[in-house]
């Protein structure tokens, strides 16, 4: 193995060793930077103005502008180079629907998820002919035999263009590569016109049929294997995680104990440990490597889904040791990445923000001065609001009135339009008296919301739920939580904490940019992800007009990069 891989796998020092927090920084020349202060009058070095060679866009999964904010001063890896960069803490996935596929959706097409047709993961479609009316948003639903738990992967529901494809359409010489952890960062960020694409699909790395194997893949699905193939001890914790370092029950479990632990063989428990990322950053830098990305005389792009902390978050919550130890060994393969990076002489670009924030889970939270904090009660099921809506009209209820998929509730097609309003107007009655619920809002209300024109932080909730509406795919109602009340009825292995909601923890974002040369500064107002394909097409000089994003300045001197 020649490339990063041999470097992140088959090394024990990097996925074993104590997390380079308290270590020397593994980039040269590079350490915990001190906060950017710029005074007015000061000389700023130029801004590069050729167009970088390569473009890198990285989204770790779940990484809120929380739990950056708690963890940037313990950087001292690649996490640490980027905060040298551009650094916009309060970038925003600003729509209703936080979750992983329509936030992926808006990272570097420009636009929000109405126009993504990326409303949610999931969604129905009750025109489906199969007993399953969910679809799954990366799927192919005209595949028989398939449901959105088994299904072959899609990019027809994305609605937009990438900026890759609008690379590659105005110079065919562009190559456009994408990997990730899961499918949906992998299509929702690569796009319809992709070189490679690659995402690990619960037992290797896989892509669409056919495709034929490079010898990337092929070398990093042998050294995942020979990693799970052996057993993994607890990882060490780094000094500022010690203050976490204690167990907490949730439900039947005991968490906190594990630190990452793993059974020979056991590739759920791989998916869900810092390692899942370093696999995902080896294949990205052995296709650098191969390929020769920003070689030629274009400049390409490679997109990259980290979805480990995601994973960790959901089964062990944002706030525990195992956390800590995720974001000590992010800023770690980041570093060793960057630094296979460096080594080519390649000009690159690297943009890092995430699809969704999170909270983390209420038992932690309820412990932590926040009492408030509460799972959502049976009576807001979708079944159980069916049947008793069915009992009080006296209709049947096979097939069920209501189905829904994640805050989308959707009246029965079959129905008579006389009673489908009726239904619909009792149901908004119901779910607004339930003292957990903070709105429920019909298509019709939410369609007539005008699009939101102020800051991201100031939008009504019909503001942001108009930002994830799409007449063709969103539900008949949109219910919506109170903050600090978690869709999670009952926690479970695997799903003690999650997000999706419209409150900021789960809305508010990093968003990092680094370019070698460019002058760093920090821009503490709020900004949308939709505003990232903009600003990277602007350094290419590429004009991608009609988005719903703007193009952010990232020259703090005099000249203005948006212009160009």
């Amino acid at each position: 193995m020649n490339s990063l891989t041999a470097a992140l796998l088959a090394s024990a020092a990097l996925l074993a060793a104590p997390a380079t927090a308290q270590n020397a920084s593994p980039v040269p020349g590079y350490s915990a930077p001190a906060p950017v202060v710029t005074l007015p009058g000061t000389p700023q070095p130029p801004f590069p103005t050729t167009p970088p060679k390569l473009i890198v866009a990285i989204s770790v999964d779940q990484f809120s502008a929380d739990l950056f904010q708690q963890y940037r001063n313990h950087f001292t890896g690649g996490m640490a180079r980027l905060l040298t960069g551009a650094v916009f803490p309060s970038g925003y996935q600003s729509h209703a629907a936080t979750e992983t596929c329509p936030g992926h959706s808006t990272i570097l097409t420009g636009y929000r998820p109405a126009h993504t047709g990326i409303i949610a993961n999931n969604w129905v479609d009750q025109s489906v002919n199969r007993p399953d009316k969910i679809v799954y948003c990366s799927e192919d639903e005209s595949v028989t035999g398939m449901n959105h738990n088994n299904y072959v992967v899609s990019d027809k529901h994305l609605k937009v263009p990438t900026l890759g494809e609008r690379m590659k359409t105005a110079d065919p010489r562009v190559r456009t590569v994408s990997v990730a952890g899961k499918d949906r960062a992998a299509v929702m960020m690569g796009g319809h016109k992709m070189d490679e694409i690659w995402w690990w699909d619960g037992k290797t790395y896989v892509s669409y049929a056919g495709r034929p194997v490079p010898p990337v893949v092929e070398r990093t699905r042998k050294a995942v294997a020979d990693l799970v193939a052996r057993p993994q001890e607890p990882l060490p914790l780094p000094g500022f995680c010690k203050p976490l370092d204690r167990p907490i029950t949730v439900g039947s479990q005991t968490l906190g104990t594990g630190r990452f632990q793993r059974m020979a063989g056991d590739l759920k428990a791989f998916r869900v440990s810092p390692a899942a990322d370093a696999a995902v950053l080896a294949m990205a830098a052995g296709f650098v490597q191969d390929m020769k990305l920003g070689q030629g005389p274009q400049t390409d792009i490679l997109s990259v889904g980290l979805s480990a902390t995601d994973y960790i978050g959901h089964a062990l919550g944002t706030q525990g040791a195992e956390m800590c130890i995720q974001m000590a060994e992010l800023d770690r393969s980041l570093a060793g990445f960057f630094d296979v990076l460096d080594a080519t002489g390649v000009d690159y670009e690297v943009m890092l923000t995430a699809d969704h924030g999170a909270h983390d889970m209420t038992e932690r939270q309820q412990i932590r001065a926040m009492p408030m904090e509460s799972h959502v009660a049976p009576d807001a099921r979708t079944k159980a609001m069916s049947a008793a809506i069915a009992k009080a009209m006296g209709l049947p209820n096979d097939p069920p009135l209501l189905m829904s998929a994640e805050g989308d509730i959707y009246v029965n097609s079959a129905l008579p339009a006389a009673t489908r309003a009726k239904v619909l107007a009792e149901a908004k009655r119901r779910y607004e008296a339930l003292p957990q619920v903070a709105a429920a809002l019909t298509r019709d209300e939410i369609a007539a919301t005008p699009w939101p024109t102020t800051p991201p932080e100031t939008w009504t909730l019909k503001e942001k739920a108009r930002s994830s509406y799409d007449p063709t795919r969103s539900g008949d109602l949109l219910i919506l939580l109170k903050p600090r009340v978690t869709t999670i009825e009952e926690p479970a292995p695997g799903y003690v904490e999650t997000h999706g909601s419209p409150w900021d923890y789960d809305r508010r974002v990093p968003i990092l940019f680094w370019r070698k040369g460019m002058a760093g500064f920090e821009q503490p107002l709020s900004v949308e992800t939709v505003d990232i394909a903009p600003t990277l097409a602007a350094t290419i000089g590429l004009p991608i007009p009609g988005v719903d994003g703007r193009c952010l300045d990232l020259d703090p001197g005099t000249a203005d990069t948006c212009k160009r």
